[in-house]
């Protein structure tokens, strides 16, 4: 779940994304300061849309914004108000963590992407289908995990590349929109002092 806001090209409307509705035919329901978007064909909710946010909880930021559990219950107060029976779930993230490359294959349907077990916490390790040509076993990256947004705006959701299961992307400088960053393809290589499931820190882990 994505909570996005940015007043100045939305204006003051809360966006929350469920999942990536990019092939999706959908419609829109509204009630009140809320909007449920869904599917057309199985009727699930794909995201909401909750108009006049700031009049309902304390808001700012650009992009995707993270949001104390007290602001998501009064939201989930909101949608209970206009009769809906859903709850949004809070996901605080991190969503962008240091990752360690820990096995690699070529995949079987490419001649440039490679399957990668990627380490982002102590006790996960994750699949993420990869075409960078510097991935390598044993290199330590930033990792944007399924919820993350990126500064493009670009979601990142659980999905399928060349038909194997990726669950996040590796990161370059460019996607991360760090600065001076190289205008060359390769996922950022980190120092292995980087340790494995930190959250980004922009200062800490990247030297321009």
């Amino acid at each position: 779940m994505i909570f996005a806001y940015n007043k100045d090209q939305v204006g003051d409307t809360l966006l929350v994304i469920l999942q990536d509705t990019k092939d999706i035919k959908r419609d829109v329901e509204r009630r009140g300061k809320v909007a449920r978007v869904y599917d057309l064909s199985s009727g699930k909710t794909l995201a909401w849309n909750i108009f006049e946010v700031s009049s309902l909880i304390a808001i700012e930021g650009n992009g995707q914004v993270i949001l104390s559990d007290d602001d998501v219950a009064i939201l989930n107060q909101e949608l209970a108000k206009e009769g809906f029976t859903e709850e949004l779930v809070n996901d605080k993230g991190p969503f962008f963590v240091v990752g360690q490359i820990v096995e690699m294959v070529a995949h079987p349907d490419s001649d440039h992407l490679n399957i990668c077990h990627v380490q982002v916490a102590s006790d996960k390790t994750v699949q993420i289908v990869a075409g960078a040509p510097n991935a390598a076993i044993g290199l330590k990256t930033i990792v944007a995990l399924p919820g993350a947004m990126m500064p493009s705006g670009s979601l990142i959701f659980p999905g399928k590349l060349r038909g194997e299961d990726s669950y996040g992307m590796m990161c370059s400088p460019g996607e991360l929109a760090l600065p001076n960053a190289p205008q060359v393809r390769g996922i950022i290589e980190l120092d292995d002092s980087a340790v494995i499931g930190e959250p980004l820190d922009v200062k800490k882990h990247w030297k321009a």
